[in-house]
């Protein structure tokens, strides 16, 4: 992702960043292109992911720009393994104090701090369809004269997204939602204990097939099945030997009702939502008496968004409490 956006940025970094004694400070000398990133440390409770791999960031360097990253024990790449590569390692939160023109990637949401932003991010904003937050967001950027190029609305001349943690998205949350599903079915309180991230996808795929073991498999329905984060919760199906009902835009373009969802065992929501996405799953469907349904997973989560299709919940789950009860069993 960090490489399709050098070459814009080429024409408007100027100056040489260059380390000096401390960590903390870099030194501007010459004129040339030479982009300086920052990878920050996430903030956000469990999230072990980096928009930068240690293989990408020698890539960086090697092409060179300057790296820092910033020591994180949370990250599922060790410290060492940047350092080993030649990036400069710096302490965590150290972005806020980086020089005009360093380019911060990330992940998820920034803290709350500090208010005026003037850096260019590179992240998943979650801004621009009216998520909670999102006016304080961009005042943030606009009072700071900094930019903010949101990951989610990267796209080529096609309009497809170009920086995409869908697969793996749809992946972990088919995954999630069957075995919230199987701990249901046991009588298993919570039906999602608190989570903590699978080194792999092995180690995540034999944990489910752990907890599906003695059980009928369920039936499954996925919305969005050709996309990014459909192919994902398609594929994790069938590694467990669950054929699921796939279904995209033809299938949801009548606009609903859709009872066939209320007819599975678990759904699972893969699509990007916006004004013209039909309601998959009213309120009212808790009170269905023919409904089959017991398990949601909304891996689109847009709780407080107005085009969101499953609203029957209007707050986010976490990884101390992955799943909500939102009617009865």
């Amino acid at each position: 992702m960090v490489e399709f956006l050098i070459w814009r940025l080429h024409t408007s970094h100027k100056a040489v960043i260059t380390p000096s004694l401390s960590s903390n400070n870099y030194l501007c000398k010459g004129d040339c292109t030479m982009a300086h990133f920052w990878v920050r440390a996430e903030t956000k409770t469990g999230e072990a992911r980096a928009p930068v791999t240690p293989h990408t960031a020698r890539a960086l360097i090697d092409a060179g720009h300057h790296v820092s990253v910033e020591l994180s024990g949370d990250r599922a790449f060790a410290n060492g393994d940047y350092a080993a590569v030649g990036c400069d390692m710096v302490p965590a939160g150290g972005w806020v104090f980086a020089p005009d023109g360093t380019v911060v990637l990330g992940i998820k949401e920034l803290p709350d701090g500090p208010v005026n932003l003037n850096h260019t991010h590179i992240y998943f904003g979650h801004a621009f369809k009216g998520q909670p937050g999102w006016r304080d967001l961009l005042a943030r950027f606009q009072r700071g004269g900094g930019r903010l190029f949101d990951l989610e609305y990267l796209t080529n001349e096609q309009g497809r997204r170009l920086a995409a943690f869908g697969y793996w998205a749809g992946y972990t949350g088919s995954a999630l939602g069957l075995m919230a599903w199987a701990r249901l079915r046991r009588g298993e309180v919570p039906v999602l204990p608190q989570l903590v991230p699978w080194q792999n996808k092995s180690a995540l795929v034999a944990a489910l097939q752990d907890a599906l073991d003695g059980l009928a498999l369920p039936t499954a329905l996925i919305t969005g099945a050709l996309g990014r984060c459909g192919t994902g919760a398609t594929d994790l199906c069938g590694a467990v030997g669950i054929a699921p009902v796939k279904w995209d835009k033809a299938e949801t373009a009548s606009g609903g009702p859709f009872p066939e969802i209320l007819a599975c065992d678990v759904f699972v929501n893969c699509i990007l939502g916006n004004e013209h996405t039909p309601v998959f799953v009213p309120a009212s469907a808790a009170d269905d008496a023919t409904r089959q349904l017991s398990i949601i997973s909304d891996v689109s989560c847009d709780p407080g968004s107005a085009y969101n299709p499953v609203p029957v919940y209007d707050s986010i789950t976490t990884f101390a409490q992955p799943a909500i009860q939102v009617h009865g069993e």
